[in-house]
């Protein structure tokens, strides 16, 4: 696989990395075997670049990964977060304890020394971001840590923050229906020097050639309570995928395929983390980056989907509470 570099000077990793959101079954129930084996896989296709967080089942996904790295060593670049408390009402912490207190238990969880990336996953909006950047430095010369990144933040934050110190990677949702980040965000991590690593690429799902059963979503499916995915916008949103689902098919394309070259596509500095669980599907995934788009297969993909495309908004009130809002 194509590599790309992790922040001005960070390393190098696969074009395509894995965010490890679906190895605690926030989309369909899964097991450690199934999540090794996609592990496997994504070294067999070059991907490199692992994403994953505390909070991902309350340190599952950490804990299924470090199962897996303890028999691989040094095969991944891996990124985790920390920031949020889930219990017993969520909330966000940034203060130097808690942030302590994260990478910690992250670090035990993975069974390693060091982080080769570590983001804060959601700004506590009580603590000067320039605060949050001394902690973050401090655990970097501690060797606890190595990159730092902010999950979800506001251009305006990205500039404050990378003003303290080195920032190596800001992530965002963005995709063919989610593209709030081209007001700034994308830019502004160009400018300090940061990669930009889009997370759900490929819509939760939606941007794929397998058909999506709404009424099948479990309880604990991210999906189940989102706008885009409940009645009437998920029937809206699905007769505007058939006509890029069929633009990719008289390619030869897979449509989720299409969406990570899409995504690549939109710059240099973006590593697009789309996640799975699913040796199969992320060879679908991995094929995106040997797709080479022309100017006039962005501009029908822009005519298909043009921004602003997708009906409903990406979060519900519930879920919504924590990404910065700067438009």
């Amino acid at each position: 696989m194509k590599q790309r570099r992790l922040g001005a000077d960070g390393p190098m990793v696969g074009a395509v990395g894995l965010g490890c959101m679906s190895f605690a079954g926030f989309y369909g129930t899964t097991d450690m075997a199934e999540s090794h084996r996609t592990l496997a896989r994504a070294l067999d296709l070059g991907i490199t670049h692992l994403d994953t967080a505390r909070i991902y089942g309350n340190g599952l996904s950490e804990e299924v990964v470090g199962a897996f790295i303890k028999d691989h060593p040094g095969r991944f670049t891996i990124a985790t977060k920390g920031g949020i408390v889930t219990t017993p009402k969520r909330r966000f912490d940034n203060t130097p304890a808690y942030l302590r207190e994260c990478v910690e238990t992250s670090l035990k969880r993975l069974g390693v020394e060091h982080i080769e990336l570590y983001y804060v996953h959601r700004r506590d909006q009580t603590i000067p971001i320039e605060d949050v950047m001394e902690t973050l430095l401090r655990f970097r010369q501690e060797g606890k840590i190595g990159g730092i990144g902010f999950s979800e933040i506001a251009p305006a934050s990205i500039e404050r923050a990378a003003a303290v110190g080195p920032v190596m990677a800001v992530q965002s949702e963005y995709s063919l229906w989610t593209r709030q980040p081209e007001l700034g965000v994308i830019d502004a991590c160009r400018r300090v020097g940061a990669a930009f690593v889009p997370f759900s690429p490929v819509g939760r799902g939606i941007l794929s050639d397998t058909p999506i059963d709404i009424s099948a979503f479990g309880e604990r499916d991210f999906r189940a309570g989102n706008p885009r995915f409940t009645e009437p916008n998920f029937s809206r949103n699905m007769e505007r995928i058939a006509a890029i689902r069929a633009f990719a098919a008289e390619r030869g394309w897979k449509l989720a395929s299409l969406a990570i070259a899409w995504t690549l596509h939109r710059g240099e500095h973006l590593v697009p983390i789309p996640g799975t669980r699913s040796p199969a599907h992320l060879e679908e995934l991995a094929a995106g980056a040997e797709i080479t788009l022309t100017a006039e297969d962005m501009a029908a993909i822009e005519e298909i989907l043009p921004v602003g495309w997708a009906s409903g908004p990406r979060y519900s009130e519930a879920q919504r509470i924590g990404p910065e809002d700067y438009c």
